[in-house]
């Protein structure tokens, strides 16, 4: 694992709302030049949306207008023999993420003037894509023992060849996997345990060589989360502060061992932005350290292994210009923070 000291460096969760890969990228690389991250434009098409950007591939997948199922009428039984063959050999060429799938992924590749200490991309995980995408009979396809692994492998790959790409950019990546659905854990409707949720990760995080985060934008068990090898844990720290400092002896043990924590600290949303300045979320991002330095983990520790980002993607935003807006405060919050205390 790269040992890279982020000092609340800056960087994004990924969505944004262009449409535009070029004006996304030139958004993105403006104020983003340590760790730039490749932009998802889900309102530029379907295929763009995190269910169904990294399904190419999937045996028996379908999209149709605004959905994705997975079609049992299909023969899914040679589909899944290549994935599997794919796997156990490593080949991450045969499932890439192809350009109608990513346009600012293959935008953000093409760029020939960043030279960033890292570069970060992210994709969704396999708990959030096996509970969202259901077969014909509309059962989330997680609970189907070999498509519920299948999940897992075919995610792995694509990240594996994600994050070969990027490493043109810089040796030093840092690939996401976005579990929004951890927010669900412990309900009625996630019926796996935690031994299987760690599995599923665990076989995503095996396909990338580089730094690996998770990422959940609401409350969750984040016992769990640190309980797995990711090197970084991106939480929603604007609307969820509370949320991680309930759990100081996993986050001391996780930042002990080198991992570092991604504080979502500048809002996603127009109403909170207009209400926030540097100053604020300074004063914001301080009082949700506080409650782990209480519990004896140092605030140096806190500031050199963390990252700054927006508390999730920023895609649903109504404009552009909210986006603009979010990055600027990250960047100059970033600075702020840099400057007083690394």
């Amino acid at each position: 694992m790269p040992d890279i000291e982020f000092g609340c460096l800056p960087t994004i969760i990924g969505s944004m709302p262009h449409t535009d890969p070029a004006e996304a990228c030139s958004l993105v690389t403006r104020y983003l030049k340590d760790i730039p991250a490749w932009p998802q434009l889900p309102k530029r098409s379907f295929r763009e949306n995190m269910y169904a950007q990294f399904s190419e591939g999937f045996p028996g997948v379908v999209l149709k207008e605004d959905s994705i199922y997975i079609d049992r009428t299909q023969d899914l039984d040679k589909p899944l023999e290549q994935l599997y063959a794919a796997y156990l050999e490593n080949d991450i060429d045969k499932y890439p993420v192809s350009p109608e799938y990513a346009a600012g992924l293959r935008s953000f590749l093409a760029l020939t003037d960043l030279s960033p200490l890292a570069v970060k991309g992210q994709i969704t995980g396999p708990v959030t894509w096996g509970l969202t995408v259901t077969d014909d009979s509309h059962r989330a396809i997680i609970y189907d023992d070999v498509l519920g692994d299948a999940v897992a492998k075919l995610l792995r790959l694509k990240a594996g060849w994600q994050e070969k790409e990027l490493s043109k950019i810089s040796p030093n990546t840092v690939i996401f996997v976005d579990e929004p659905y951890m927010a669900a854990y412990g309900s009625v409707s996630v019926l796996l345990s935690r031994e299987r949720v760690i599995e599923l990760l665990e076989e995503v995080f095996g396909g990338i060589r580089g730094l690996k985060g998770v990422h959940c934008c609401g409350n969750t068990d984040w016992s769990i989360l640190l309980d797995t090898s990711a090197d970084i844990i991106s939480f929603d720290a604007y609307n969820y502060a509370q949320s991680l400092s309930l759990y100081p002896a996993e986050v001391k043990k996780f930042l002990d061992r080198k991992g570092a924590i991604a504080w979502g600290i500048i809002p996603n949303d127009e109403e909170s932005l207009a209400r926030e300045s540097v100053a604020s979320l300074k004063d914001r991002l301080e009082e949700a350290m506080a409650p782990f330095t209480r519990k004896g983990i140092p605030f140096k520790q806190l500031i050199e292994q963390g990252l700054l980002t927006p508390s999730c993607g920023l895609g649903s935003l109504a404009n552009k210009g909210a986006a603009a807006l979010v990055l600027e405060l990250l960047a100059e919050l970033s600075l702020k923070i840099r400057k007083r205390y690394v």
